[in-house]
């Protein structure tokens, strides 16, 4: 039930019915002033939490501003660079939303507590004045009339007439403050359906606000976050592939002799114990040494000195009463200096970097041990292609590995067969071959892996990868180390991009994406120059180019036919030179370009136009200062100061 209504003339009658009415209205004003008074309080609460949780959003945007991530090794791969820039990202987008968070606490006093303030102090507050007016002239009146009823009527007219008069002056202000306050509490409840409630509403509006802001900025990071997300992944990719060289690196270690030469930037390096005389005997002290070979330099540790060594014998045993003892001789100091190594075998390097009289033992593999990389007969070749053909829709292709008793039984009977075949296989006897694709594609990665010791494109991608992130340079870069393979390696290896591009173009059935097949054959056709976790770090890299080499298979290839070399000598100078022709191709190949001059051929591969001819296809000639164009279907040299690009 809602309130009763109070009627004016109920005010000149005064009934308990009327003050019972009244009552009702008095006691739900009374609950609202209290409600309205815990609503502030709590208002109060919630503005001051939303500045405490602002102040907080703010200090962790800062941190994650103020954070960097430094990765592993000299390089960083494009996802780990938007890797790192995404914890500035995230701060920029905190900010934002801090920034409106920042506009609701700031117009949370105007808009919520002012107003809910105004309105229990204006209208409620004038409403319990009313009542107190109310209860005040009542008490007056219903005084006053008592004592008039009491007046004897023996008293003179003139007495009685005057008292008549003051007790109907007391009623009529009785009677406006019944009316007024009737109308004040009347007016109250009614006006608080909409004074109370509209700040509430201009509160919440602004919450909207904030959260609309919030979804909207939600929308513009979606991009973002999705390439994000694929960084995310491909990172997580490489890692899985990274882990599994490291650790496989960290067991050959663990189980080789560690009395080995380390890898570094000396030729030997280690801890010795020299040998320092005093009046009353020698003791032997423990320093960090390095040596060079090149400038025959030996240098020691705390304190650190440095020597021009003269030359290195080893130590009988018989001269001294300690073991792995080896003498060397420096320019800087008179007599001989004595050294311990670690052990025997560690003497034994030392004594073969410092050529020492110690057998010396070397071993390494041929820098040019990968001919056999990607190499197989033309005939093998087919072969193996036809059988790469096959099964181009089978889920986790390459990734899933067959059987492993299945993929050696296959590395020692049929694949020896057909890889040692100087004939091509028919198509019809190839598909008698039952053979289960998951063991198929195990042994082509195996037999790749295997053949692949020792990679040669991995020994300069890093530097040229990491030192532009124009895509069209890193294209040219991985183009000029493919180009100095042998030529054997680079017709199987542009047999297998083919066909991993085909695989790729499947990858809704096969679920193999670039970035899946760039984590599966990056390790598997490149190796690192030295075994060492600073060059597992690059195995990213690797996955980088085989995915360039996929993406842009047509592009490299069609650079390939264009670009001539005399030369496959592999050496940093040749491969810059090849990415800057590269590069340059790359951006002026398939321009138009129109004669300012005319022009008639004194050779048989140069052109002959007229001024203001056009032509199509123009790209810079390996001749200087020429052009390779296109005009009236023939194709030749034209002079470059002769056209202009349009």
């Amino acid at each position: 039930m809602g309130l009763p209504t109070l009627e004016f003339s109920d005010s000149f009658v005064d009934s308990p019915d009327f003050r019972d009415r009244l009552k009702c209205h008095e006691i739900e004003l009374d609950r609202t002033n209290t409600f309205i008074k815990e609503l502030i309080k709590d208002g109060h609460q919630l503005v001051c939490a939303l500045k405490n949780l602002s102040a907080a959003v703010q200090k962790f945007s800062q941190s994650l501003q103020e954070f960097q991530f430094e990765c592993i090794g000299d390089a960083e791969t494009d996802d780990e660079v938007n890797i790192a820039q995404s914890f500035k990202e995230f701060s920029q987008l905190l900010s934002t939303m801090e920034e409106e968070r920042r506009r609701l606490i700031q117009n949370a006093d105007d808009v919520l507590i002012t107003p809910l303030e105004r309105f229990r102090k204006e209208q409620i507050g004038a409403a319990k004045d009313g009542k107190k007016k109310f209860d005040k002239e009542a008490e007056k009146y219903y005084s006053s009339l008592e004592k008039h009823l009491n007046l004897s009527s023996r008293k003179k007219e003139s007495a009685l007439q005057e008292a008549d008069a003051q007790i109907d002056k007391e009623r009529q202000l009785f009677y406006d403050a019944s009316l007024e306050y009737v109308f004040k509490i009347q007016e109250v409840q009614e006006k608080k359906k909409f004074e109370f409630v509209e700040p509430l509403l201009a509160f919440l509006q602004g919450l909207f606000t904030f959260y609309h802001e919030g979804y909207e900025l939600a929308h513009e990071f979606e991009p973002y976050k999705q390439q994000l997300q694929f960084n995310l992944q491909n990172t997580r990719n490489n890692f899985l592939s990274t882990k599994q060289e490291v650790e496989k690196l960290m067991n050959r270690v663990r189980s080789a002799d560690q009395d080995q030469k380390p890898p570094g930037q000396w030729t030997m390096e280690g801890y010795l114990y020299v040998q320092e005389k005093r009046p009353l005997g020698c003791t032997w002290t423990r320093h960090y040494c390095t040596y060079e070979k090149g400038c025959n330099t030996f240098i020691t540790s705390s304190p650190t000195e440095k020597f021009r060594l003269k030359s290195c014998i080893r130590r009988k045993t018989d001269s001294i009463d300690k073991r792995f003892c080896f003498d060397i001789e420096v320019v800087e100091r008179h007599g001989i200096i004595t050294l311990q190594a670690l052990s025997e075998s560690n003497r034994r390097l030392w004594l073969e970097a410092m050529d020492g009289k110690e057998p010396v033992i070397v071993w390494s593999l041929s820098k040019y041990a990968c001919v056999l990389c990607l190499y197989i007969g033309v005939c093998s070749v087919c072969t193996v292609y036809i059988l790469l053909s096959a099964g181009l829709n089978t889920m986790g292709l390459y990734r899933v590995g067959g059987i492993n008793s299945k993929v050696q039984k296959l590395m020692t009977t049929v694949f020896c067969k057909l890889l040692h075949s100087t004939h091509l296989m028919p198509a019809s006897r190839t598909r008698q071959i039952n053979l289960n694709i998951k063991t198929l594609k195990s042994y082509i990665c195996i037999y790749l892996c295997g053949v692949c010791a020792e990679g040669v494109l991995i020994y300069l991608f890093c530097f040229f990868l990491s030192e532009s992130d124009d895509q069209n340079y890193r294209v040219c870069a991985v183009h000029a180390l493919v180009h100095k393979l042998p030529d054997k390696n680079k017709e199987m290896l542009e047999i297998l991009i083919k066909h991993l591009l085909n695989v790729s173009t499947h990858s809704e059935s096969n679920m193999m994406t670039v970035s899946n097949l760039g984590v599966i054959f990056g390790p598997t056709l490149m190796r690192s120059q030295e075994e060492t976790v600073a060059a597992m770090m690059n195995i990213k890299f690797q996955n980088v180019v085989v995915e360039i080499l996929i993406e842009n298979f047509e592009k490299i290839y069609l650079m390939a036919n264009v670009i001539k070399h005399k030369t496959n000598k592999f050496s940093f100078k040749t491969v810059c030179e090849h990415i800057h022709r590269c590069y340059n191709l790359m951006i002026f190949i398939h321009r138009d370009a129109k004669a300012i001059y005319s022009c008639e051929a004194e050779n048989s591969n140069e052109l002959s136009f007229p001024q203001g001819a056009h032509f199509s296809n123009v790209y810079p000639s390996v001749e200087p200062g020429w052009l390779q164009a296109t005009f009236e279907g023939k194709t030749g040299l034209v002079p470059e100061n002769y056209v202009v690009f349009l």
